[in-house]
């Protein structure tokens, strides 16, 4: 099966609409295709293209769209998704995006630490110290435990975000710090979720899958059940690199890839 978990449209930052995305999938053969769009943030949240008010002045219009192809196109399935944005200071907040709405599951999006969008601007990393990058990568992992203990969300995306523009650097520290990540990824699977597989990051300049070799060892050791996407935000990247995906995860045991109907988990063979 072709499941993608994680997609994106023209009511996000992405550049295609709804239905424009969902021809794109049947295309490419998507048997499982999960329409994903960021959830709303808070004022201070900011990116420097932001798109929040473009997002809050469509999001019912998103939703309808999203429901009316799943009921005029029965032969394919369909998810209504959200991709959370893991906000530490904003529980509240955040349980009235996950609840607001029947969405089939929540990925959590980890691109905040405090009220810094680390995956913002390269520049921002070229500034820093190694020392500096280390502190990052470090509350990274330890914020991602402490959202897998809300037990909010159902995926974490692209577990290794933090990469995006040190990749040699992180190189470096996770094999130092194995403890940590894998003590964020069991708190993950101990609350029930699932750990995301993307083509996305061989499109940012970190060049590579997320989630790195380590930690796919990690994610073996510990079992967690994994889930594919591509992070796509047109056209030209939904179901990106899908079979790539899929032979990366069985070079680690992994044999079946999950989704979420109605917060319920299914599988299905790899």
């Amino acid at each position: 099966m072709l499941i993608d978990l994680h997609t994106h449209t023209s009511y996000g930052h992405g550049s295609s609409t709804v239905f424009e995305m969902f021809k794109a999938g049947r295309k490419i053969g998507l048997d499982v295709h999960g329409f994903s769009e960021h959830s709303p943030r808070p004022l201070g949240y900011d990116y420097t293209n932001e798109y929040r008010e473009h997002l809050n002045k469509h999001y019912r219009q998103y939703l309808n769209e999203v429901e009316d192809i799943k009921q005029k196109h029965t032969e394919s399935k369909i998810l209504l998704a959200l991709e959370l944005d893991w906000l530490e200071d904003e529980l509240g907040f955040m349980q009235e995006c996950a609840e607001k709405y029947p969405f089939d599951y929540i990925i959590a999006g980890i691109h905040f630490l405090k009220k810094w969008g680390f995956d913002d601007q390269a520049a921002h990393w070229n500034s820093l110290l190694k020392q500096e990058k280390h502190k990052f990568y470090s509350a990274y992992y330890k914020t991602m435990i402490k959202m897998a203990e809300t037990k909010l969300f159902h995926i974490v995306a692209h577990p290794d975000l933090i990469k995006i523009f040190s990749n040699d650097t992180f190189g470096e520290w996770i094999k130092n710090n194995k403890n940590l990540a894998e003590d964020a990824l069991l708190a993950c699977k101990e609350n029930n979720m699932c750990m995301e597989i993307s083509s996305a990051g061989l499109r940012k300049p970190c060049a590579e899958i997320y989630p790195c070799r380590t930690l796919m060892e990690i994610a073996k050791d510990i079992e967690i059940p994994v889930t594919f996407a591509s992070d796509g935000h047109c056209v030209n990247t939904i179901g990106q690199n899908l079979p790539q995906l899929h032979a990366y995860a069985k070079e680690y045991g992994f044999t079946e890839q999950n989704y979420f109907e109605n917060k319920i988990r299914r599988s299905a063979a790899l």
